[in-house]
């Protein structure tokens, strides 16, 4: 609180005695101590963000088996792009193969897969060719719905020119 000094003023040096105030000080270490502790506590506790992995069986490289053919009534060429999935059955080098465009939703390139496989059954095998455009998304995508219609039998290929060339054709 405010004093006033009513004593008249004579002497310079008398009355009271006023002490020099020392800066309030606030030891910090218990703070930081807690903070270190809540730091610890909440890094162990912490269930940390598990990696999502997809598992895929690739054929050795040394094996020398031969492999055994596959009909062509029974493949289905799946070509994702960017936005679309272009799809076709047969040769793509045959004048009366036909390319169809789809999407990657549930109606999408799903139904396509579930029709033909109820179509044909469980020996259906899907040749799966990204195009340049398309992202690292699109092939897990795909992959995806192998697994969600229960298709085990598919191959993942480079795109050739004549699939090039049929997407081409079926954009005009």
């Amino acid at each position: 609180m405010a004093e006033i000094d009513s004593s008249g003023g004579g002497k310079k040096g008398g009355g009271k005695k006023r002490s020099k105030k020392m800066s309030t000080k606030i030891d910090m270490t218990p703070m930081v101590d807690l903070g270190f502790l809540l730091i610890t506590f909440f890094m162990l506790t912490t269930t940390l963000a598990k990696p999502v992995t997809m598992q895929l069986n690739m054929p050795d490289k040394t094996d020398t088996k031969e492999t055994s053919p596959v009909k062509l009534s029974e493949t289905l060429t799946v070509i994702p792009d960017e936005f679309k999935v272009y799809y076709y059955q047969g040769i793509p080098t045959d004048a009366g193969t036909k390319i169809d465009v789809t999407d990657y939703s549930d109606t999408g390139i799903r139904k396509v897969i579930a029709d033909l496989k109820k179509k044909i059954g469980n020996n259906f095998t899907l040749v799966i060719k990204p195009t340049k455009k398309a992202k690292y998304r699109n092939m897990v995508d795909m992959l995806d719905e192998c697994a969600i219609t229960g298709n085990k039998r598919y191959a993942l290929l480079e795109i050739d020119p004549a699939s090039e060339d049929l997407i081409k054709r079926s954009k005009k």
